[in-house]
């Protein structure tokens, strides 16, 4: 690795500048927003969804730091990263706490914490879990192939999976899937969103069940998004694709079924 001169160090300090700058203006926001909900913790959803909105701000910001650095001094800046890691999972975490983070549950398990936030249109909720789910990618591109936190995405991006199911009210999802709906654009573009990632949560729980833990906790957590996966689309009327992912869940039961056995069988050796 090359050196890096003091004038390179310098000129990086100077780019990354208006960034470091935005950081502290939208954490001392959060600090303002986090003081309110706890003065007047009633009816907060919306102020939560702000915090969601803010800490995707802070981790894009983190990420371009990160950037920065790779194109001007060829290194990777892993404090920013870890820094825009941390801001995607409060974000998530913010967007858990009005929306819920149930995975494999009927709709009206949580249909109650949505009331609050009736007013936010389909447009709205489809565009905030989109920029989730496109700062997920820059930050997982940014760590590249190899990173240490291979595998703890997989539960970073399971539960924003969840996360982009719950905030949509799929009491009028039906309804807003006919073409003459003013919501129908924003409404099937997010019931693609949310199918593609439930079916890629099931398969990243399984592929690092396979590959890095061999933790049946794992495997039943990927197939409770394919369960998940299996409600949505018989709740959409989708018979075809939800007996497609029915006959995936029995293959990878009773797969689940074996490996128990298989496993009281090498303790008892």
């Amino acid at each position: 690795m090359a050196k890096i001169s003091i004038e390179e160090r310098q000129q990086y300090q100077e780019k990354i500048k208006p960034y470091r700058d935005k950081i502290v203006e939208i954490a001392g926001r959060e600090k303002n927003l986090l003081l309110g909900i706890q003065k007047e913790p009633a009816n907060t959803a919306f102020r939560r969804l702000t915090l969601v909105d803010e800490m995707l701000n802070l981790a894009s910001f983190q990420i371009v730091i990160s950037l920065v650095s790779q194109t001007r001094l060829k290194v990777k800046e892993e404090n920013a990263l870890n820094d825009g890691r941390k801001s995607l999972y409060k974000s998530i975490i913010y967007l858990e706490e009005v929306v819920s983070n149930y995975v494999d549950v009927p709709f009206s398990d949580y249909e109650e914490k949505l009331a609050e936030i009736a007013s936010l249109t389909a447009a709205k909720r489809y565009n905030l879990v989109r920029k989730m789910g496109l700062a997920i990618n820059l930050l997982e591109n940014a760590y590249g192939d190899n990173t240490k936190w291979r595998w703890s995405f997989v539960e970073m991006e399971g539960r924003f999976a969840a996360a982009a199911k719950n905030i949509m009210d799929l009491k009028t999802a039906v309804v807003n899937t006919d073409p003459r709906s003013p919501d129908y654009e924003p409404t099937v573009y997010h019931l693609r969103m949310i199918k593609k990632l439930l079916n890629q949560a099931a398969d990243r729980y399984r592929e690092k069940y396979e590959l890095s833990t061999n933790r049946i906790d794992d495997f039943k957590q990927g197939i409770n998004f394919l369960g998940a996966l299996r409600r949505l689309l018989m709740l959409l009327g989708d018979r075809d694709e939800a007996e497609t992912v029915k006959k995936k869940l029995e293959i990878w039961s009773q797969k689940l079924e074996a490996d128990i056995k298989r496993m009281e069988v090498q303790k008892k050796v």
